[in-house]
C-alpha cells in the first residue's frame, strides 16, 4: 500500500506549519517542513557567501552540497554535512534570502525529490507552497490555508519577526516556476478568524471522512 500524503499549502504565516504539525501528531503520520529545506539552502548560500540573486551560482551551490535526510521523532530534517541548522534557518537573513533562493528553477527540480524521497518515511503531512500543484499533484488529501494579510503580519509580529509579507506574495506567485497557486481539487481554509487547534480539527475531520469513504468503497 502506497504512503498517504497530506498537502498543506497556502501563503505566508498561514498558519501551514503549526496545522501541520497538529495534524501529524493527531494521526501518527511524518511531518515535513519543505520551506525548512529551501531555507537550509539560503543558509549554506549565505555561508559559503554564494550570491542569492545569481541563479547559475544557486543552482551549482544545490547540486553539489552534501546533504542527507533523515526522520526523528516523525519529523524529517535536512542534515548539511551531518549537521541540522534548527536556528540558522530562521534567521532575518535568511527569511530575506529564500524567496530568490525558491525561485530558481533547478533548485525546485532537486527539491522537488528530495521531497518525494520523504514517503520513505511513511505516510506524510507535508507543507510548503506547490506541495498539491506539483510534488503530489495526485493525492487525494490537499488543504490551502489562507488568512488576511493583516491577520498573517499580526502572527509574524508575535513571532517577533518582521517580514514584507505582501512582496513574499507577490514573488511566490508570479515565479516562473512552480508558483504559489491553489492546487486543483484542493479544500480552501481561511483561517483569519480561527484558531490552529480548530483549523487542524477540521482538516483532521475532512481526512477520516475521505479516508472512511475510500475504506466502505474498496470493502
Amino acid at each position: 500500500m502506497l504512503p498517504i500524503v497530506i498537502a498543506i499549502d497556502g501563503t505566508s504565516a498561514s498558519g501551514k506549519s503549526t496545522n501541520a504539525k497538529l495534524i501529524s501528531k493527531s494521526l501518527g503520520f511524518t511531518y515535513v517542513d519543505t520551506g525548512a529545506m529551501y531555507r537550509t539552502l539560503a543558509w549554506f548560500c549565505i555561508t559559503q557567501k554564494i550570491d542569492v540573486n545569481d541563479p547559475k551560482k544557486v543552482a551549482a551551490a544545490c547540486a553539489k552540497w552534501k546533504t542527507t535526510l533523515e526522520c526523528v521523532e516523525a519529523q524529517t530534517r535536512l542534515l548539511v554535512n551531518g549537521y541540522y541548522p534548527a536556528k540558522e534557518i530562521r534567521s532575518a537573513e535568511t527569511s530575506a534570502a529564500v524567496a530568490h533562493v525558491a525561485a530558481v528553477p533547478k533548485v525546485r527540480d532537486w527539491m522537488k525529490k528530495l521531497q518525494r524521497s520523504c514517503t520513505k518515511f511513511g505516510n506524510l503531512v507535508m507543507e510548503g507552497r506547490d506541495i498539491g500543484s506539483v510534488v503530489f499533484p495526485d493525492t487525494d488529501f490537499k488543504f490551502y490555508l489562507d488568512a488576511t494579510l493583516d491577520e498573517r503580519k499580526r502572527r509574524r509580529s508575535a513571532e517577533g519577526v518582521e517580514e514584507d509579507l505582501a512582496g513574499r506574495d507577490q514573488r511566490d506567485s508570479q515565479r516562473a516556476t512552480a508558483p504559489l497557486m491553489i492546487p486543483l481539487g484542493a479544500i480552501v481554509i481561511n483561517n483569519s478568524g480561527l484558531t490552529a487547534e480548530e483549523t487542524s480539527q477540521q482538516i483532521v475531520a475532512h481526512i477520516k471522512q475521505r479516508l472512511s469513504q475510500s475504506t466502505a468503497g474498496s470493502a
